[in-house]
């Protein structure tokens, strides 16, 4: 599996013209649809990091590639991100 992190500090974020492809393509018509809505997985959103030029103004987009098994979550710190797995955990 494909997951988007963002590589440096500041944070994930598309631009807005890639905002509008991803939309275009995915066909949401939704005014208040920003780019914290979609899905880490999202093949289309893996499509467009990979063809590049989608990043938004203080963000690094990579593609991480995980089991598909695995139990995920994005972690950041600063901006920065990594996938991580769930584990469990009590008090």
């Amino acid at each position: 599996m494909k997951v988007v992190i963002n590589d440096c500090y500041g944070g994930f974020g598309l631009s807005d013209i890639a905002l509008e492809e991803y939309k275009n393509r995915k066909g949401i018509t939704d005014p208040n649809f920003y780019y914290y809505d979609i899905p880490r997985d999202c093949p289309v959103l893996v499509e467009m990091v990979e063809g590049g030029g989608v990043e938004g103004t203080f963000s690094e987009l990579k593609i991480v590639e995980i089991p598909d098994d695995v139990n995920w979550y994005i972690e950041e710190y600063d901006g920065m991100e990594h996938v991580a797995e769930r584990h469990r955990t009590w008090r």
